[in-house]
C-alpha cells in the first residue's frame, strides 16, 4: 500500500516573517473592458482646453518674459534683460507696494467679517433662503458691482455721501483720493467676496461635532472661549484654505480698480495687474509684461507655500 506523503513548510520561527499570500488576479469584467477608452474620450474635451488656454499661453509667457516683444515684430532673444529692467523700476515697486496695501485691507477685513457672518448662520439661523441671500453679491459681475458702487460713492450725487452729510459729516472722496481710492476699492472688492468666503468658512463649521460644544460648556466656557480655543483651531484647515484663495484673488484685482479708479488717482490706485495691463495692451510691451506676470506668479507662490506652511493646513485639532 503506498502512503503518500505532503511536505510540510517550517515552522516560521520569531525573526521568520509568513508567507506572503499571493492574491488571485480578478479577470476584467466584460462590461468595463472599454472604460479607459470611454474617459479618455469624455475627458478630452477639457483636456484640449486645459493645454490650449492654460499650458500653453504659459508656456508662451516665460518664453516671451525672455523677449523683446512688441507684437508687430517676432520676438527677439534678450536674456534677463527685461528681469534687470524690473529691478530698477520704481513704477514696478509702487504698483507692487500698492498691491501689498490692498491685500492687506481686503484679506484682513473679508476673513475677519466671513468668520463672523460664518458664525451666526451657524448659530442662530439654519435658513437656506438667507444663505443664498449672502452669496448673491458673488454671482455678480466684478465690472457691475464696481460700476454701482462708483456712483454710490461719488463725492457729489453719491447716496452713501448723502448720508454722511445728513449726518453732519463732510464730503468724503472715496475714490478720488490718495488716502481712500485703495480702501474703498478694498470694501467693494470684500462686499463682493463676503458670501462665497462665509459659505466656505460656515461649511467648516457644520464639520465640527457637537460634543465638542457640549464639553466645553460642562467645563465652564462661555461662548467666547468656546470660540477660540475650539472654535478657531478646528477650522485651521479651512482657514488656511480661505486665506490662500483670497490672496491669490486679491493679487489678482483689476476689473474693480479698472472700473472704478484706472489707477488714479497719481498712480494711487496702480496695482500691479493694472500696470502689466497698461504695458501690455497700452504700450504693445508684451515681453516686459510677460516678465512682471512670471513675477508676480513666483510671489504667489512663494506667499501660499509660507501660508500653508506656517498655517498647518492638513491639520486641525481633531487630529
Amino acid at each position: 500500500m503506498a502512503i503518500v506523503t505532503t511536505p510540510t513548510l517550517p515552522a516560521a520561527g520569531p525573526g521568520t516573517a509568513p508567507p506572503a499570500r499571493r492574491k488571485p488576479a480578478r479577470p476584467h469584467s466584460p462590461a468595463h473592458r472599454g472604460d479607459g477608452k470611454l474617459a479618455w474620450i469624455l475627458i478630452s474635451p477639457a483636456l484640449v482646453g486645459f493645454l490650449l488656454f492654460y499650458v500653453y499661453p504659459t508656456i508662451r509667457g516665460v518664453y516671451l518674459s525672455f523677449t523683446d516683444f512688441r507684437v508687430l515684430s517676432a520676438p527677439v532673444w534678450i536674456g534677463l534683460d527685461n528681469f534687470i529692467q524690473l529691478i530698477h523700476d520704481d513704477v514696478f515697486w509702487n504698483a507692487l507696494g500698492v498691491t501689498v496695501y490692498f491685500v492687506i485691507i481686503s484679506v484682513t477685513l473679508s476673513i475677519g467679517l466671513s468668520i463672523i457672518t460664518a458664525v451666526i448662520l451657524h448659530r442662530l439661523t439654519a435658513s437656506t433662503v438667507l444663505r443664498g441671500l449672502i452669496i448673491l453679491p458673488f454671482l455678480i459681475s466684478g465690472v457691475v458691482a464696481a460700476t454701482v458702487w462708483s456712483w454710490m460713492l461719488d463725492a457729489q450725487l453719491g447716496i452713501v455721501n448723502i448720508l454722511i452729510e445728513r449726518l453732519g459729516g463732510d464730503n468724503i472722496l472715496f475714490l478720488t483720493s490718495r488716502a481712500w481710492a485703495i480702501p474703498s476699492i478694498a470694501l467693494i472688492s470684500v462686499w463682493k467676496n463676503l458670501g462665497y468666503t462665509s459659505i466656505i468658512i460656515f461649511a467648516g463649521l457644520q464639520t465640527i461635532p457637537p460634543t465638542v460644544y457640549e464639553a466645553g460648556r460642562i467645563d465652564g466656557a462661555n461662548e467666547f472661549q468656546m470660540f477660540r480655543r475650539l472654535t478657531l483651531p478646528l477650522l485651521r484647515p479651512v482657514l488656511a484654505l480661505v486665506l490662500v484663495l483670497n490672496v491669490i484673488g486679491a493679487f489678482q484685482v483689476f476689473d474693480i480698480v479698472q472700473v472704478a479708479t484706472r489707477g488714479g488717482p497719481a498712480n494711487a490706485s496702480n496695482v500691479l495687474q493694472m500696470y502689466i495691463y497698461s504695458k501690455a495692451f497700452g504700450q504693445f510691451d508684451f515681453g516686459y509684461a510677460s516678465a512682471m506676470s512670471l513675477a508676480l506668479f513666483a510671489v504667489l507662490i512663494v506667499i501660499t507655500f509660507l501660508q500653508m506652511r506656517l498655517l498647518r493646513a492638513s491639520e486641525s485639532d481633531t487630529d
